[in-house]
């Protein structure tokens, strides 16, 4: 059983303090499907979910979330805080993070440590002022040994986080060479006083896949909802050029004018894709001014967008393509075209559906001139609860 304790933070007029999150981290060692920021609690993502948590308790000055260059652009849809780029590690994600800090005190804590107790945070809050760094750590309880030998478990500390910084203390601390893992041992090597206070169990950070691990356990599912997003796009006809579509190359005299190869399908489907999630469309993505893309093979477009839904914690659940044409004869291509996109999109055949209508002759498709494409798309959240790796 835990003690529930409140503390009465000091006057609000002369504790002026910010927070930050870290979420640049790329999670290698939690090998599931979604990166571990992004796994949902209802249809928060864990970084948020982290972040809230730990607002709820304090008028923050400011609050600064880090995030990968990668996820950074999605991010900044969740949510009014100020989402900042990361780093390569944690401490340069901190560096950059601190540019952005005025107040006098800082708190920072690890996306990963969703499940801090209220309890803990008022407790260091509490505290501030009474060193450069307020730290909460777990005791030993275990013997412990280093290079073979037995040392005194007293004093060996698991130090945890959020942590109580002054903030120019900290930030001339990180200006130090060195690489430090936590603010505690750069702020102890620059000479600040720090303070250690007992810490909860509970703030254990989420580092590897296990459902036993507390912090998951006390997440909520994710949410079972589906979400849906319509594509289109369409091509005039280019003579002398190959002509793709889903995936699949069709043998004619001419292919469709464009900056890419022109496969107005897979444009169709990674619009309808980037709209179920919620993450703009392919022009912000793949801009058409941006030379990298001249002639680039679409599927790898689809690659890159099926990695991105996976990242953030969506699964692909179907989609369906209708091909608008005159000429040429799409039913012949439609099973290749199937299968192509579903060993793209890792989805079953069977969940990609092709289909194909003309126009009756009329408008610039019943002239021949050109074809268009109309797509939906569905998603739903990466369900973790449920991963047979998470669970074994």
């Amino acid at each position: 059983m835990y003690n529930i304790v409140t503390f009465a933070i000091k006057d609000t007029r002369l504790l002026d303090i910010s927070l930050i999150v870290l979420s640049a981290g790329e999670s290698n060692r939690f090998k599931t499907k979604a990166k571990k920021q992004w796994l949902r609690s209802g249809d928060l993502p864990l970084w948020l979910n982290t972040a809230k948590r730990l607002a709820s308790n304090y008028a923050f000055k400011d609050i600064v979330i880090t995030g990968s260059s990668d996820d950074l652009p999605y991010m900044y849809g969740f949510c009014d805080y100020k989402i900042v780029k990361g780093g390569t590690t944690r401490q340069n994600s901190l560096i950059n993070a601190l540019q952005y800090i005025q107040s006098e005190y800082v708190l920072v804590s690890d996306a990963a440590r969703c499940a801090v107790p209220n309890f803990l945070t008022q407790k260091i809050l509490h505290e501030c002022g009474n060193a450069d760094i307020i730290v909460p750590y777990l005791p030993v309880t275990d013997t412990v040994a280093y290079d073979e030998k037995a040392i005194e478990r007293g004093k060996v500390k698991l130090i945890q986080t959020p942590q109580l910084s002054r903030t120019q203390t900290l930030k001339a601390a990180l200006s130090n060479s060195g690489e430090f893992t936590d603010e505690s041992s750069a702020i102890s090597a620059y000479g600040g006083s720090v303070k250690y206070i007992l810490g909860d169990a509970r703030a254990e950070k989420l580092t590897f896949m296990n459902a036993k691990n507390p912090p998951l356990s006390l997440m909520s599912p994710p949410s079972p909802q589906t979400f849906t997003g319509i594509g289109f796009d369409a091509h005039a006809f280019e003579e002398g050029k190959p002509m793709y579509l889903g995936g699949v190359k069709i043998e004619n005299a001419y292919g469709l004018k464009a900056h890419s190869d022109g496969d107005a399908a897979i444009h169709a489907l990674i619009d309808a894709l980037l709209g179920a999630a919620g993450a703009g469309d392919i022009g912000e993505w793949f801009p058409d001014t941006d030379m990298k893309y001249k002639n680039i093979d679409s599927v790898k477009l689809l690659e890159s967008v099926a990695e991105f839904l996976t990242r953030v914690g969506f699964e692909i659940v179907h989609c369906d393509i209708t091909i608008i044409a005159q000429k040429p004869k799409i039913s012949p291509f439609k099973q290749a075209m199937s299968k192509r996109l579903a060993a793209v999109l890792n989805i079953p055949a069977s969940h990609v559906n092709i289909k194909a209508t003309t126009t009756e002759n009329m408008g610039f498709i019943g002239r021949e001139e050109g074809i268009a494409v109309q797509a939906a798309a569905s998603l739903k959240y990466y369900d973790w609860t449920s991963d047979e790796n998470i669970n074994s």
